[in-house]
């Protein structure tokens, strides 16, 4: 399965959701890699707390670097051995193999022009991934980035018949952030449409897109925050951007899940262990959010055609 990570906006929580993302599927037994195709930032090393590649490699032999042709072979980190956080790599006995292909710093996105080439070394790089891993998960730019052009023309069906490809575009739940992720699948240059044009049917590429949800507050219950007419007008523009979100065709039935707000990941961005919960650190609530979004990426009745 091959996972392609990507949003209109900066700060929605792709990358650190997908970090999580990826570190529950190892729990689960599901061996994972990670590609950090961010070109502008690469940071999953910092959320994986690799010092030597926190903001990329800086030995030339990232992915960008790899795109345009610089190495034949990009570097690959197994995550629970590399990292510098003890409570992190303690897990190395429990969970499925995790590798983190990292970006290169300061790589900017200014790749060179999308030639044949370009794409070509892509597609070989997730031809062999995917055979050598159950889940690659491959974090894209924001926005309508090189890397998103890069990775329709790597994955197009032709190119890849029986490839069970698939997109996650993640938004914060706010009017903003819906409009961003309405017009990144479904405007007039969006995912859906440059996919088209690549030769993609359109059903079947909607049907490989689902949507996250980041840092949702929670607006019932005694979490609920502020009181009174506070508390009654959160409750009103929830459920306006839940009618937004349905108008948008982002609604339920293209939902993939949410995340709810975590102090911790607005302090820190990292993985969010367990022991973070024991501690009294971090909420159950995320942790059990984490979860379901791998249970449900992994569920081959998440992408029956509805």
């Amino acid at each position: 399965m091959i996972v392609f990570a990507t949003s209109d906006k900066g700060g929605t929580g792709r990358s650190v959701t997908s970090c999580n993302l990826a570190y529950r599927l190892g729990l689960r037994g599901i061996s994972t890699a990670y590609l950090d195709f961010d070109f502008g930032s690469p940071g999953a090393g910092a959320v994986f707390e690799i010092g030597a590649v926190e903001r990329g490699t800086l030995n030339g032999n990232g992915l960008h670097s790899y795109l345009r042709g610089y190495n034949s072979l990009p570097q690959r980190l197994d995550v629970l051995a590399a990292t510098n956080r003890n409570a992190l790599r303690s897990q190395r006995s429990r969970s499925g193999k995790l590798v983190l292909l990292p970006g290169d710093a300061g790589g900017g996105e200014a790749m060179p022009v999308i030639d044949a080439q370009v794409v070509r070394r892509c597609r070989e790089l997730l031809l062999d991934l995917d055979s050598t891993f159950k889940v690659v998960i491959v974090d894209l730019s924001a926005g309508r980035s090189a890397a998103m052009q890069i990775a329709l023309e790597a994955t197009r069906p032709r190119d890849m018949p029986g490839k069970e490809v698939h997109w996650l575009v993640y938004h914060r739940w706010t009017r903003s952030h819906l409009m961003a992720a309405q017009g990144l699948v479904h405007g007039p240059n969006g995912l859906l449409k440059i996919g088209v044009d690549l030769g993609y049917a359109a059903d079947d590429l909607s049907a490989r897109i689902r949507f996250v949800r980041t840092a949702v507050p929670c607006v019932t219950g005694e979490h609920t925050a502020g009181s009174g007419p506070q508390a009654a007008w959160l409750l009103k523009q929830n459920d306006t951007l839940r009618s937004l979100a349905a108008e948008y065709r982002l609604g339920m039935g293209a939902l993939l899940g949410e995340t709810p707000v975590e102090p911790v990941l607005q302090w820190r961005e990292q993985i969010v262990l367990d022991a973070d919960v024991n501690a009294g650190i971090a909420n159950r609530a995320t942790v059990d959010a984490f979860e379901e979004l791998a249970r449900k990426l992994w569920d081959p009745a998440t992408w029956v055609r509805v």
